[in-house]
């Protein structure tokens, strides 16, 4: 496959909206920072494993500034993914959304209903069920008992949810400042605890712990063991191994990665992008989850 018909992965990022190259429609990762983000190389392994020419690059936007710089987007645009911090303005800027953006209050991917500028969007979040589906690549198809989550942003909210949709008994949410998990939790439901991470303990009714600490979390003191047959998903994929990565495989216990993760809600976008429903296959899924796979190694 050459130059000439499929895009590179591109170098770096755009400060502004990237220059239209060959590809026939456009696609690109919002975020800041985002020159880091391995989105590219996901999407455009799929897109090729597809026969489809198609561009996928890195447009960094602070905080504060989707909505202007998408409404004077020009033409070509199927659509997003959205990373931190613009998730929530995501959400607010997509026409319509799905029930899982909008209990989240995260939408991390945007699809246009055409290519023309000023076309309306829908907002999905697939980190949700990518969680799912890593943890059940993993093995993993349920969670019997008590989830503990540490942070309490947007990719903790979809975390916490993926957990209760894998019949975990119980959510804690442990942030920082307590507050923002107590809002978390409220937001969620019944079922669900906000409190300090100060606190974080893993105890034996424990079956699940989420990291989604930018980085991973750095325990202050000596967590203590690891409850047997507990999960652990470290939303973080670099550095690596984090710190609870570590100590989960010290114990041979399961590890989800933030690779799993990232690769897992990839392929439900590559679906939404290409003007499927989420649930619907891809022709040849397998092969193209393959080739994802791959471009992440």
């Amino acid at each position: 496959m050459t130059n000439e018909r499929y895009p590179e992965v591109p170098e770096g990022f755009s400060e502004g909206e990237p220059p239209r190259g060959i590809g026939s429609q456009r696609l690109a990762v919002l975020g800041d920072p985002v020159g880091h983000s391995r989105s590219p190389q996901l999407q455009l392994a799929a897109y090729r494993a597809l026969g489809r020419r198609w561009e996928y690059s890195r447009w960094r936007i602070p905080a504060g500034g989707l909505a202007a710089a998408l409404g004077a987007r020009g033409q070509g645009w199927r659509g997003f993914s959205v990373t931190a911090p613009l998730k929530a303005e995501a959400l607010a800027f997509a026409s319509e959304v799905s029930p899982d953006a909008r209990r989240s209050g995260a939408v991390n991917t945007l699809v246009f209903d055409s290519l023309e500028p000023g076309a309306p969007a829908r907002g999905e979040n697939t980190d949700i069920p990518g969680i799912v589906r890593a943890f059940g690549e993993r093995g993993l198809e349920r969670i019997e008992g008590v989830a503990q989550v540490l942070g309490a942003g947007e990719t903790a909210a979809s975390v916490a949810i993926a957990a209760q949709r894998l019949g975990a008994s119980r959510v804690e949410i442990f942030a920082r400042r307590p507050e923002r998990a107590e809002a978390l939790a409220e937001r969620l439901g019944d079922g669900v605890a906000g409190l300090s991470l100060a606190d974080w303990r893993p105890g034996d009714d424990v079956a699940f712990v989420g990291d989604t600490v930018p980085g991973g979390y750095v325990p202050t003191t000596d967590p203590g063991r690891v409850p047997a047959g507990a999960a652990l998903l470290s939303a973080a994929y670099h550095p690596w191994p984090t710190p609870l990565a570590e100590l989960w495989l010290g114990a041979e216990a399961p590890v989800v990665t933030g690779l799993d993760m990232l690769l897992h809600q990839a392929v439900l976008q590559v679906r939404l992008f290409g003007g499927s429903a989420i649930d619907e296959s891809l022709p040849n899924e397998a092969d193209v989850v393959e080739a994802m796979r791959a471009a992440l190694s």
